[in-house]
């Protein structure tokens, strides 16, 4: 058995009494396009600053390609390129001799071939690379962010917010540079972002955080095939009274003149329950991706309330990052 490229088993970090990422347990195959989806401060930065050993964890372990991100943090760290979601910069460099500072700094120099086609590629050109980065717009900056992380053809790609400030067509440039990755089958890409149009576009399996925790991983057609669909029943008369027994739909808003159900499965049972009422007219809409994603990380009104207290630990002691 081929072992995973991202392993993390019980992963959590507390911040004091903050609930940094709690009990993450997630494995990522080899090859893998995986999206770590969630909302700003879900938790998805404190999980990559671990998996690089950049932050330590109060409990549970991590692993790239078999070798522990805390014990063997430099072998894990040869194998990875990383696109953090601030780039460090030097303002008096230009952008070919910081590239040049950071090729100088791994094991791997990237190949001139290999260069050239990503400068072509995100449009960068010699007289980009002649100025001094303190001349950049945030847009190059992401550019030659991009350009670093993929020039060595690491085995494991980890990407924090990676279109965060690129044109559209730079974003498409992105992922097709993503899908090749993916045809290859040579380098497992783990890509952190809240844009739900990124994920779809590139990724082949998804993991959901909100509030520190993992809510679900799921494939892309998982979910879809999971999807409920929106029903809205329009009637010509008002109707009041009970509702019928409608298998397989939850009930979203109820008005006189209108209702609206969520419908998982077929319509066959739920049509004839409905033939003894005035109804006007049925629409049936499929669920978006966006939509699914939205539901299973609590995007509701209910839920915004209860996560302002989603940091708070009572019950587990604070352990300093750097205690053993």
């Amino acid at each position: 058995m081929a072992v995973a490229a991202i392993e993390t088993r019980g992963l959590t970090k507390y911040y004091g009494p903050v609930v940094g990422l709690e009990n993450l347990s997630l494995e990522v195959a080899q090859g893998e396009v995986f999206g770590f989806l969630g909302a700003n401060g879900a938790g998805k930065t404190t999980t990559i600053r671990m998996l690089l050993d950049l932050v330590r964890p109060t409990s549970g372990t991590a692993s790239i390609l078999g070798f522990d991100c805390h014990r063997q943090g430099l072998e894990a760290r040869r194998r990875i390129g990383y696109l953090p979601g601030e780039m460090p910069f030097y303002p008096e460099l230009t952008g070919a001799r910081y590239l040049r500072f950071l090729a100088s700094l791994g094991d791997t120099r990237p190949a001139p071939a290999r260069m050239e086609f990503l400068v072509r590629r995100f449009d960068v050109s010699d007289l980009d690379l002649n100025r001094r980065m303190r001349d950049y717009s945030h847009g190059m900056k992401r550019k030659l962010g991009l350009i670093q992380a993929l020039m060595t053809e690491p085995s494991v790609l980890i990407l924090d917010e990676p279109t965060s400030g690129l044109d559209p067509l730079m974003i498409e440039a992105f992922s097709e540079t993503i899908d090749e990755l993916a045809r290859s089958g040579r380098t497992t890409v783990f890509l952190s972002s809240h844009i739900l149009s990124e994920v779809d576009r590139i990724c082949q399996r998804i993991g959901l955080v909100r509030g520190g925790q993992l809510v679900a991983v799921h494939t892309l057609s998982e979910m879809r095939a999971a999807a409920p669909r929106r029903l809205t029943v329009t009637f010509s008369t008002p109707v009041n009274g009970d509702l019928p027994m409608l298998p397989g739909a939850t009930l979203v808003t109820r008005e006189p003149m209108q209702w609206i159900l969520d419908v998982q499965g077929p319509l066959g049972e739920i049509i004839p329950r409905l033939g003894h009422l005035p109804v006007a007219d049925v629409q049936l809409a499929a669920f978006t991706l966006d939509d699914t994603i939205l539901h299973l990380l609590g995007h509701v009104h209910k839920d915004r309330h209860a996560q302002k207290d989603r940091h708070v630990q009572k019950d587990v002691p604070y352990k300093d990052a750097g205690a053993p």
